[in-house]
């Protein structure tokens, strides 16, 4: 199977629907731009090349679980990443088409024909009741996004769900990966087949949407690191221990990861020392300390456990790991930040000592705790080629549990036969 490349297309005077993963609006600001920063080469390229783009994201999740109700409201409105575009890089964009539009072609359109806006933006693509719909409602909207352009391309590895605007318009119009999607999977490849040895540091907040990640991890890995709420039910699992706010249903999947990874059980690091604290809200002195695992005993009842502790990467095993490895891959936050956060700068911080590793980071939190609590280091990471920075971390792990970037949905549906 061959991935079409925008390189491959012919862009001049042509309508291109660019779907980006700009979802980097909280509250109706602008949380960290490093993804819309990142698309940017693609944007600049389709307009070089003559071509008229419209690009379109989902942001935030205006979708109730419960009513299935859409809110349309400022603060999950894509303004903020148009006004962006406007006085970071120049380009001039208009949001197209009023809250909830039915796409039919209007004086917008005719501007960007025109050539009198750099480009159109669409409304938050989770506005529309087809962009997550599994039925006819799925088809119309990819259809009537379709309608506005000769040439689709996508640019948003990031967003891997089968949506209607990452799958549904390579149905009805010739469509090509764009340069950040090229780089992503090129960058990929080179985790999937690393350079050893090879390390992986993994947290998250609910153990049963990692067992299959974690699982993949530990055939292809020398050394896998555990951290944040799913090593709090890793060690209950284990050690027979409580944690408060660890629900049994995450000790429970802990338990069938453990039973899992039994012949590779040889390659899981144990921080060996853990923060516990008495207060979930502030790190209050003398209501939290330190605790070696090694000391944890059966029955033991712990109050809610908020760090992996610095003295962790102190220790000899963990040093090694890290300085001796060749590549590292990490999609992990130690603790419950901004109030404990020295695991995660210890983390980071000897992460940076091992000069010739390939450094890989996937993740919104986990960036977005790099800049903010190691900024001149995160600053020196994005401009040195051993680190390279993904746009999505639930897309990388969903990559590596199938062992390929091909399987995902949004880039499966680009693929065409040699």
């Amino acid at each position: 199977m061959h991935l079409p490349k925008i390189q491959d297309a012919d862009l001049q005077e042509k309508v291109v629907l660019i779907r980006v993963d700009h979802n980097v609006v909280k509250k109706g600001k602008i949380k960290d731009p490093y993804r819309i920063d990142a698309s940017i080469p693609t944007i600049e390229y389709v307009l070089e090349n003559g071509g008229k783009p419209i690009l379109m994201s989902h942001v935030g999740r205006p979708r109730d679980k419960k009513t299935k109700e859409i809110t349309v409201s400022e603060e999950t409105s894509v303004m903020p990443i148009v006004d962006y575009l406007k006085s970071e890089f120049k380009l001039n964009f208009k949001i197209a088409f009023d809250d909830q539009p039915d796409l039919n072609r209007n004086n917008y359109l005719d501007e960007l024909q025109a050539g009198k806006i750099d480009g159109l933006y669409l409304p938050n693509t989770r506005w529309f009741p087809g962009e997550e719909a599994k039925n006819s409602a799925k088809e119309k909207f990819s259809r009537a996004l379709s309608d506005l352009a000769d040439i689709f391309v996508n640019d948003a590895f990031g967003s891997w769900q089968p949506h209607a605007s990452t799958v549904g318009p390579t149905t009805f119009l010739p469509s090509y990966a764009g340069l950040l999607m090229q780089k992503e999977i090129s960058n990929l490849e080179r985790v999937l087949s690393p350079k050893r040895p090879f390390l992986a540091v993994v947290a998250g907040s609910k153990f049963d949407t990692k067992i299959e990640p974690l699982n993949a991890l530990l055939k292809k890995v020398d050394h896998l690191i555990i951290g944040g709420v799913i090593y709090n039910a890793y060690l209950c699992a284990k050690y027979g221990i409580e944690i408060n706010g660890i629900s049994e249903e995450d000790v429970t999947a802990a338990r069938k990861f453990l039973d899992l990874s039994k012949p590779f059980s040889n390659k899981i690091i144990e921080l060996p020392f853990i923060v516990e604290s008495k207060n979930l809200e502030d790190k209050i002195e003398g209501k939290y300390r330190i605790i070696p695992v090694k000391e944890l005993k059966t029955k033991k009842k712990l109050d809610f456990v908020l760090d992996a502790a610095p003295e962790s990467f102190q220790e000899k095993v963990v040093r090694s790991a890290f300085l001796k490895t060749e590549t590292i891959f990490v999609n992990a936050v130690m603790g419950l930040t901004p109030q404990f956060s020295d695991g995660t700068i210890a983390l980071n911080s000897l992460i940076s000592e091992n000069e010739q590793a390939a450094k890989f980071f996937g993740g919104g939190d986990t960036l977005q705790e790099f800049k903010t609590l190691l900024p001149d280091l995160y600053t020196q990471a994005l401009k040195n080629e051993k680190y390279y920075f993904f746009t999505g971390g639930g897309t990388i792990l969903k990559a590596i549990k199938e062992d390929s970037p091909y399987g995902l949905e949004p880039v499966k549906a680009l693929l065409k036969d040699e």
